[in-house]
Formats: C-alpha cells, structure tokens, sequence
C-alpha cells in the first residue's frame, strides 16, 4: 500500500468539486467570552475560540461573513444563520442540500468557483479584503489565518481539516463543529438542540444495523483513472460503516486514506463496497470499481453490493455524516429485500 501521509484535496485530477480525501480530527472547541456579555450585536463584542490548535477572536456573533467551502453550511443552515453570509467561494454542490438551503445559498453572492488541477481554490487575497469580511471561515492556499492576520481578520479553520492526525476520527468531531459555530454564532441552545436530533437518528441507524456479520471496503476509485484509494481507521467513514454494523476490511490500517492495489481489494475481500465519488455519474463509479483486474472474485462484485456515495456523505466530519448513515444503512437493508 502507498500511504499518504497528508493529501489535502481529492486524488482525481478532475477540479469539478474542491471535496477533500483527506481530513483531519475535528480540533475546534468551544471558548471563552470576551467583551459584552453573549448575544450582544454590538461590533465590539468578542469571543475567544479555540481552533486548530490556536486561539482566535471572533465578533459575537459575526454579521458579514465569508466562506470558502461548503463543509460549514449544514451546521449554518440548522443554526439559522446563513444570511450572516456575504460573500462565499468555491463550490457548493445543490445535491448535499435541501431545496431550502440551496435557494438561500444562491441569494449570496459567488466571489469564485475556480478550482485548479489539483482542488485547490484560486482566490487572491485582493479579491478576500475587497468584500471586508469580519470573519473568514475555511482557509485556503492564499487566504488563511496567516495572510489575514495584518489585517486583522479573523479565520477559523474547519475543524476537520485541521491538520492533525494524531487519532482516530469519531462522531464527538461532527458534534464539536456544531458546537463551535453555536458559539460563534451565539446559538448555543440551537446547536445543542441540533446535536440532540442527529444523535436519535445515529441511534435509530444503531438500532436497526443492517450490516451485522458484513465486510466493507470503502474506496474511491478515479473515474477514468488509474488509481484507486481506500479509507483506514483515522476517516470519518471508519466510525460511520460501523455504525451500520459493517466491519472495515482496511479498518486495521492506521491512516485515513491511502492508494491501494485491486490484489489488495481483492485479498480483504469484502463483502459490501462502498464507492466514493464527487463526480460522475453513478454507473460511472460502480464501472470504475468492477472494471478492477481480478475484482469479479469479491463477493461484493459478485452480488452486486456496490454502492455508490457522493464523497462529503462520508468525509470530512460533518453533520453530512449522518444522512451517509442512514444512506448506507438503507442501501443493506434494500439488497436484504
């Protein structure tokens, strides 16, 4: 196996979604109050948060905020708080968002969507100061918690992309970005109500397991391309397969993805496949993986147990974990009937 060790955007060479394969343990927490007390729309008022091993001083709440990237908008669209949004880049997919949700995103202005050969989003700094943001969240090659710092703007790093990958993921990271945008927000008593929710949903899944005594590799394979990637113990999909009940064939492997051989594949032999993608169409994805030179042996393959699932369904940690649950909880119960 080829590990890789830091890969910060997805493998396949395709820029139609900035969705990243590998992503680090939620590191944002809660914080302390500075300034007037919580709750007071003054420009004033601060508060202090931990993020991404750092200390940052936010407005409380922000009112003119940027964003660049998706991964905050379910937890903003449940707290109720995305027309504190001026400004958003990059690309923010309709299919992870209810109808809602996507008319609110389209009311706010698009600074960019372009995204380079690699992922990346290509923004200038320029562009970043020219909107006058109080608060940035998502950091990228040029607009981060570094370049921002002389001009006094804060950034607060989506807690999953951290960095760190000192541990393995679980369902406490999703919890704790939801209580980390309750607080900067200052809906505290909406984030816990939202955590609460998607807890009896993660309960209902465990509950029901419909993948008791099954295997499961979950891969993305490059549509189109040569290679293909598998999720060890340190992704987010790792706890979210076992909550369905599956077992992770490549649960063994300390990293959070990594580029594997189909002899490998082969050798775990799974029982279930799930098939991450951000783009293309389903049969594309189910095409890539049976396409694999020996695959047609794994009792996945052979049963037709191959299921394909939009990337942020599963990674990073966000509340978009959740519904990947359920999604592939209902997958294994359809194949059952």
């Amino acid at each position: 196996m080829k590990y890789l060790k830091y890969r910060p955007l997805r493998p396949a060479l395709t820029a139609a979604s900035s969705a990243l394969l590998v992503f680090a343990a939620a590191c944002g927490n809660p914080g302390s109050e500075s300034g007037p007390e919580s709750g007071s729309p003054s420009a004033t008022s601060m508060i202090t948060v931990d993020n991404c091993e750092d200390t940052v001083d936010v407005p409380h709440p922000p009112q003119r905020v940027m964003v660049t990237g998706s991964e905050s908008i379910p937890t903003l669209a449940q707290l109720g708080v995305l027309d504190s949004i001026a400004v958003r880049a990059g690309v923010f997919p309709p299919a992870y968002f209810d109808e809602l949700t996507n008319a609110a995103l389209a009311e706010i202005p698009s600074l960019t969507d372009r995204i380079d050969a690699t992922g990346h989003l290509q923004i200038s700094m320029e562009q970043t100061l020219a909107e006058d943001p109080d608060l940035v969240l998502g950091a990228t090659d040029t607009v981060n918690r570094q370049t921002l710092a002389p001009h006094n703007i804060p950034l607060i790093e989506e807690p999953a992309f951290c960095g760190a990958l000192d541990g393995p993921v679980t369902w406490e990271d999703v919890w704790e970005q939801i209580s980390l945008y309750g607080n900067i927000f200052d809906k505290d008593a909406a984030a816990e109500a939202y955590i609460s929710k998607l807890k009896e949903q993660l309960h209902s899944v465990e509950e029901h397991q419909e993948g008791r005594g099954l295997s499961v590799a979950i891969l993305y394979p490059e549509v189109g391309g040569a290679t293909t990637y598998a999720y060890g113990n340190r992704s987010m999909s790792y706890p979210l397969v076992e909550t369905t009940g599956l077992r992770n064939v490549f649960g063994d492997v300390e990293d959070r993805v990594f580029e594997v051989s189909a002899e490998e594949i082969v050798a775990r032999n799974p029982d279930v496949i799930v098939a991450l993608h951000t783009d293309g169409e389903p049969a594309e994805v189910i095409n890539a993986i049976t396409s694999l030179r020996g695959i047609g042996a794994v009792p996945a393959v052979k049963e037709k147990k191959i299921m394909p699932l939009l990337l942020n369904y599963a990674e990073p940690a966000t509340p978009l974990s959740v519904q990947g649950a359920q999604r592939l909880n209902d997958f294994l119960r359809q194949d059952k009937g």
